[in-house]
């Protein structure tokens, strides 16, 4: 692959702080309360979560403007959820993505539409076969 882009960041761990090359993002990390951390910081999951709804959105316009279909009201939102692998006793991650749609998109268009954009994201490609997303249409 020829990259047309790459970001750079460095953490140290979930309790410290992670810092983009160009410090543009800069923010500390902290476990979730419900993980047994103060929750001071953001965490792995919540990134991941933002980056990947962001991805899944801009991919969903790039399909939708190919198709002419309006998403000027769509809002996507990752949920990422982390907890432990049967497979070894470590985690894993499980993702479930909703797009909330607008009335001329709800029902087959919508589903379609969604499929079509998880097939196409970045994200989904890259998670795909790894980690389990359940795609939903509200």
């Amino acid at each position: 692959m020829d990259a047309l882009y790459t970001a750079v960041a460095t953490a140290n761990g979930r309790e410290g702080r992670a810092v983009s090359s160009d410090g543009l993002l800069d923010l500390p990390l902290a476990h979730p309360p419900v993980l047994g951390g103060d929750g001071r910081g953001t965490n792995p999951e919540q990134l991941f979560a933002a980056g990947y709804a962001a991805c899944f959105a801009s991919a969903m316009g790039v399909i939708a403007r190919q198709e002419r279909i309006d998403v000027s009201e769509v809002s996507v939102t990752a949920e990422v959820s982390l907890g432990k692998d049967a497979a070894d006793g470590g985690f894993g991650l499980a993702v479930v993505m909703r797009a909330e749609f607008p009335d001329h998109l709800q029902g087959e268009a919508g589903r379609a539409l969604l499929e079509k954009t998880h097939a196409f994201c970045p994200y989904s490609k890259a998670t795909r076969g790894n980690i389990a997303v359940e795609l939903v249409v509200e």
